[in-house]
């Protein structure tokens, strides 16, 4: 029922077995991201979609979202994945297709938000739950929840710190997601 895009460790992958929701597929663009790993561990299929396999990101899409509604998903988390999906992906999976991202949008989008955070000297961050649409980090926000910024906080401390937010979060808005 759920499928999980990740490139890298999977941490919030992990917040989303860990909490007991169906998670029934987990691809990755990298194939050696951790996340698949953990997806294994855990009996879960597992695919990889290298862009540079295919002709068009397009392609990539297409093949992906058929392999994920192949083995049921319904929607599509995603948890760490650091690629933009084509809108035949989205359109695949209409207002089922979610982010956590390490900010509170609007502030911060795309990469290194947190590093923008600590440069930009805001006391307070966060993590944002938000449907993906064709834009980055611009889709519809589900939920957010603040961090503090602490004045000797380096990148790695605060990030670790929004990871726990979000490790709770994201879970929480797929459990809703699911039930409706």
């Amino acid at each position: 029922m759920i499928g999980v895009l990740a490139s890298g460790e999977g941490s919030n992958l992990q917040a989303l077995i860990d909490a007991g929701l169906p998670v029934t597929a987990v691809a990755s663009n990298r194939v050696g991201a951790r996340a698949l790993e953990r997806a294994r561990a855990h009996g879960i299929g597992v695919a990889c979609f290298p862009l540079e396999e295919f002709e068009s990101r397009a392609e990539r899409d297409r093949t992906m979202a058929d392999w994920l509604e192949a083995r049921g998903v319904r929607l599509v988390a995603l948890a760490g994945y650091l690629q933009l999906l084509t809108p035949d992906f989205l359109e695949r999976f209409p207002d089922r297709v979610l982010n956590v991202h390490p900010s509170l949008l609007p502030s911060f989008p795309g990469l290194h938000a947190v590093e923008q955070a600590l440069a930009a000297g805001v006391r307070e961050t966060g993590a944002t739950v938000h449907l993906v649409d064709a834009g980055i980090d611009t889709g519809q926000v589900l939920v957010q929840r603040p961090v503090a910024v602490l004045p000797d906080d380096t990148p790695e401390r605060l990030h670790d710190r929004i990871k726990g937010v979000e490790h709770r979060l994201l879970p929480e808005v797929v459990r809703e997601l699911i039930v409706q």
